[in-house]
């Protein structure tokens, strides 16, 4: 019979097993290892001598492992969750940036994207302005063309003379389509007279009486209906081309 308290050889292995199971737990907390070589320290009284026997030694490493207080072994485990909780935080920072990075980028793209329509804006009003003033400078040229002053007087005039009375009066990129209504209006006839309709003229003005306002010799004097035509393309459509594109699409202007 065995004395009480004494373990059978299979029981103490057992548990002499299960102790050395858990220094792989143990050694895997830096804390815990120097907390283990204190205590092998104490447990030694100080000796510096080592045991002769490997395997002894081993099992007595493994017991004391296996010894190791509860609070040292949560130490190792929160070292691991600390670990953790480090790599995700730094994953967390990078996807921050990246996501910074590319708000920004958005951003910058939408800020190229009005500033251009800005200066797109700035530019036609520009152009606008540009095409205005030219404008108002071809109708003081043309305005200051040669007045229906200048002709001498006649009893009579030919078309070769009304028609150069025409060219030094108009502007020189206008002359074609004053021409053109012209030919379809009067072909060049400023005695030229409709019927029907009363109209009068070059131009065939309508009422005829209008032209008085060009000069009192309205009837008998080509350039002062070319002075009267001229102005009232210019004031009615904007120039003598804008007339005509007008009088095509209407067949009268």
């Amino acid at each position: 019979m065995r004395p009480r308290g004494h373990l059978s050889g299979r029981r103490w292995k057992e548990n002499r097993v299960s102790r050395i199971s858990v220094r792989g737990f143990a050694v895997a907390s830096a804390t815990a290892v120097t907390t283990v070589g204190a205590v092998v320290g104490v447990a030694a009284g100080g000796e510096q001598q080592s045991s002769s026997d490997p395997i002894e030694a081993t099992a007595a490493d493994s017991t004391l492992l296996a010894d190791i207080p509860a609070g040292q072994q949560a130490v190792a485990q929160t070292a691991s969750l600390t670990q953790q909780a480090d790599v995700q935080s730094t994953a967390a920072d990078a996807e921050a940036k990246k996501s910074a990075e590319e708000a920004a980028r958005k951003q910058a793209a939408q800020d190229a994207k009005a500033k251009k329509a800005a200066a797109d804006k700035a530019a036609a009003e520009k152009l606008a302005k540009e095409r205005e003033a030219k404008k108002k400078q071809e109708l003081a040229s043309r305005s200051a063309s040669r007045d229906s002053s200048a002709f001498p007087i006649k009893a009579s005039y030919t078309t070769a003379e009304v028609q150069a009375m025409a060219r030094q009066m108009i502007p020189g990129d206008q002359f074609q389509c004053f021409s053109n209504i012209v030919d379809h209006e009067s072909g060049w006839n400023y005695q030229a007279t409709n019927p029907s309709s009363g109209s009068y003229g070059l131009v065939q003005a309508l009422p005829a009486s209008k032209m008085a306002s060009a000069g009192a010799d309205w009837k008998t004097n080509p350039a002062t209906q070319i002075k009267w035509g001229l102005g009232y393309m210019n004031d009615r459509y904007g120039s003598p081309c804008e007339a005509w594109s007008f009088w095509q699409a209407n067949n009268y202007y």
